[in-house]
């Protein structure tokens, strides 16, 4: 691995001009193919083999006019403190807005509250359903526009409107913080490498990489049904993975100028070390992102498939642009420990003996191992606590800030007629096989309002066939509570007999029934993907360090990391904690993909940091040194990188915590103080102390399985056995003999 990579590093310096040429044809390529790409569509969501999704395709098939997939409005008019909505004005008020909606071209239906029964029982609150053609991402601005005219002119005549439903849907903004995250991690950068053109080589490939990877998302966006938020997550772990990658080539490169090699020379070794760890750190990545398809939510394979595509391009973009970009850089990338003039000029001798902070650090820890692995661990089982009280669900116009519409609609409907009232249970009858469907929906009925928690059933509604009958039934809890969730359950009990009693098939769908299922089937593949990814990357790190106990560990620090990620995610997305200074309005159960999704990511993620502090120390221990020596080599190298990469990581995930979006929000902040806990507790405290502790026994494993195993190189052993034969640091020598010498 490492001489192949080497002779690559080497091949891309000398062919820098080609190899940046076709990087900027592929950008430019994938960015014509998104400009000139059709518009995609509405992402589908959809729940393979849930008794919901199932619902949903029998409608479809059932009622085929019904437009189950149409954006519905829900305008909400109350009246003036002390009136109804069924006084005189008041009732022409509302239907002559009902008129301005009928209107609308894309308008499918507009149901009148006072023919519909759309009153609530006190007079004050009244709403009109509005059905459309297409869904809201597809509604034409004029359609919305239109909406919002006919709710504005309503409320100019004296009443209170409000519009809820997904007629108003948006694209989610990310806001300026974005940009600070970057501008955060070129800080960073400049202050790692002490140089304005080094600092600027991980952030140029990296927003390459991104461009390319986005650009290509939104050109198949139309063609492979990939929604908003599939983008945004490329380009937020795009970004992060892209500049840690890049950085540690770089600061590999300019470690190996300091040691005298030539600038060539320099970048093939650079990438035949620091890129072996590269390769890895990005496969544990993609194996993560890649094994969400283990869960089968179609949504969430194709986020993990686009997310690890522009891993992917990461790990290319370091292992052969930036020792093209290298070689274009020339003498403006200094060895390690000179500064540019711009920046202060170089240190001096003395400033060189000194111990850096890395070394220090590393030497405390070799030195009290107990103590600082006690104190790790009860500080992350601390943060962890929260998490025991998780509290999962899909977010709703109920999740929404209350400056909204949506969420003061939302409201209004809860104070009009029950909390329950936003998420209605949709009960599905297939009554095809019964020899009487009539009967049969009969008794569904009467069984569902004996009930607990049914506060209404409406009358059945059939199809031209009469075999398949819907009934709406509205809960008296809100939607998220365990007590609608309990009434879902007792529903689909009372199918269980139906079918016996009658041939008839009763099924239950609706937001509210997708939701329960959704969760379900995320907790319920939360353990197997964890087995898949965490027993895959084991395989591949047992591989890359020839140990046992260095996997294990690594797999024990990260299950800490994440639990307490998800602690801190309860304890200021669900308990409120923090939520005004991170701009959180409004509080509650945690999204339900959450777990599974910070699972995956954060996983590959912590890998990278330990596989990229571990194969420095395994690289020392190979070459002779003592494992506390080994440990506070790997620290002497690597700390002050690893460092910089987490601040980056952090920064730019962080950027993301200004989203207008929930969801985008949720997972800023998660991967965010995730990837602290685990690269400043985990890797920078607990494997130190614990490889402390362990001593020779870290690196052991058994004879036959060290045989077994495919030597990869990791630590470039090929490569010094190479430069001992001849020395690349010498001027007579004979590069074209070395070239044969590295082929070897």
């Amino acid at each position: 691995m490492a001489t192949f990579l080497h002779r690559l590093g080497r091949l891309a310096f000398r062919r820098r001009h080609f190899v940046a040429l076709i990087w900027v044809a592929l950008l430019t390529l994938a960015g014509v193919g998104a400009a000139n790409a059709p518009a995609a569509g509405p992402s589908s969501f959809s729940i393979p083999g849930t008794e919901a999704q199932k619902a949903f395709d029998l409608l479809e098939q059932r009622f085929p006019g019904m437009s189950a997939d149409g954006a519905t409005a829900r305008v909400v008019f109350k009246a003036p403190g002390g009136e109804k909505v069924t006084a005189k004005d008041n009732k022409a008020i509302v239907e002559k807005t009902v008129g301005r909606l009928r209107s609308g071209s894309e308008v499918v239906s507009v149901a009148d509250p006072y023919t519909a029964h759309a009153v609530s029982k006190n007079g004050t609150i009244a709403y009109a359903q509005v059905k459309y053609k297409v869904s809201g991402m597809e509604l034409k601005d004029s359609a919305k526009d239109a909406l919002k005219q006919a709710a504005q002119q309503a409320r100019n005549a004296g009443l209170t409107v409000e519009v809820g439903g997904d007629a108003l849907s948006a694209a989610p903004e990310t806001g300026a913080t974005e940009v600070i995250g970057i501008a955060v991690a070129a800080v960073v950068l400049v202050i790692t490498f002490g140089s304005l053109v080094a600092a600027g080589l991980p952030l140029l490939t990296a927003l390459i990489g991104v461009g390319i990877g986005v650009s290509t998302i939104t050109a198949l966006a139309n063609a492979l049904d990939l929604g908003t938020t599939t983008s945004t997550l490329a380009m937020m772990i795009g970004l992060a993975v892209g500049i840690d990658y890049a950085l540690f080539i770089v600061s590999r490169y300019r470690a190996e100028l300091a040691e005298g090699r030539e600038r060539e020379e320099a970048a093939g070794r650079a990438v035949g070390t620091a890129g072996s760890a590269v390769v890895f750190a990005g496969l544990t990545v993609v194996i993560a992102l890649v094994g969400l398809s283990v869960v089968n939510i179609p949504m969430l394979t194709k986020m993990g498939v686009a997310a690890a595509g522009t891993v992917a391009i990461a790990v290319l973009i370091a292992l052969t642009m930036i020792p093209a970009l290298l070689g274009h850089a020339g003498r403006r990338v200094r060895p390690a420990g000179e500064k540019s003039r711009l920046l202060g000029g170089g240190r001096t001798t003395a400033e060189k003996a000194k111990p850096n902070m890395g070394t220090r650090w590393a030497s405390f820890v070799v030195r009290r191992p107990v103590a600082v692995l006690l104190l790790g661990v009860i500080g992350l089982g601390a943060a962890a606590v929260p998490a025991s009280q998780l509290e999962l669900g899909l977010p709703d116009d109920g999740s929404q800030p209350t400056s909204t519409t949506q969420r003061r609609a939302y409201d209004l409907l809860s104070e009009g007629f029950g909390a329950g009232f936003n998420g209605p249970l949709m009960v599905v009858v297939d009554a095809k096989r019964s020899p009487d469907p009539k009967a049969a929906v009969t008794t569904v009925t009467d069984d569902i309002k004996g009930l607990k928690d049914v506060t209404t059933v409406t009358p059945a509604t059939y199809n031209k066939a009469g075999d398949t009958a819907m009934i709406t039934v509205v809960p008296g809890s809100k939607p998220s509570s365990t007590t609608t969730e309990d009434l879902v359950h007792g529903i689909r009990d009372t199918g269980a007999g139906l079918k016996t009693k009658t041939d008839a098939e009763l099924l239950v769908t609706g937001t509210t029934a997708m939701n329960i299922d959704f969760s379900q089937k995320l907790n319920d593949a939360l353990i197997p993907y964890l087995a898949l990814v965490v027993g895959l990357a084991f395989l591949l790190l047992i591989v890359v360090f020839r140990s046992i106990l260095v996997p294990l560990k690594a797999a024990l620090g990260f299950l800490l990391s994440v639990t307490a990620a998800l602690g801190a995610v309860v304890a200021v997305f669900q308990w409120g904690w923090l939520s005004g200074l991170l701009g959180v309005e409004q509080t509650g159960p945690i999204m339900s993909m959450m777990p599974i999704f910070m699972v995956g990511v954060v996983f590959g993620l912590a890998m990278d940091y330990e596989v990229f502090l571990v194969t420095r120390m395994r690289e020392a221990y190979v070459h002779g040194e003592t494992p506390g020596q080994a440990i506070v080599t790997g620290f002497r190298h690597g700390a002050r990188v690893v460092t910089a990469a987490a601040v980056i990581m952090i920064a730019v995930f962080s950027g993301f915590i200004g989203s207008s979006e929930s969801m985008i929000k949720m997972i800023g902040f998660g991967l965010a103080i995730a990837v602290f806990f685990d690269a400043f507790v985990v890797r920078m405290a607990l494997v130190p102390a614990v490889l402390a502790l362990l001593g020779r026994r870290a690196w052991w494993l058994p004879k036959w399985l060290d045989r077994a195993l495919p030597n990869v190189d990791v630590e470039g052993e090929g490569l010094r056995t190479a430069a001992d034969a001849t020395d690349p640091r010498d001027p007579d020598a004979d590069p074209d003999e070395d070239r044969e010498l590295v082929r070897v």
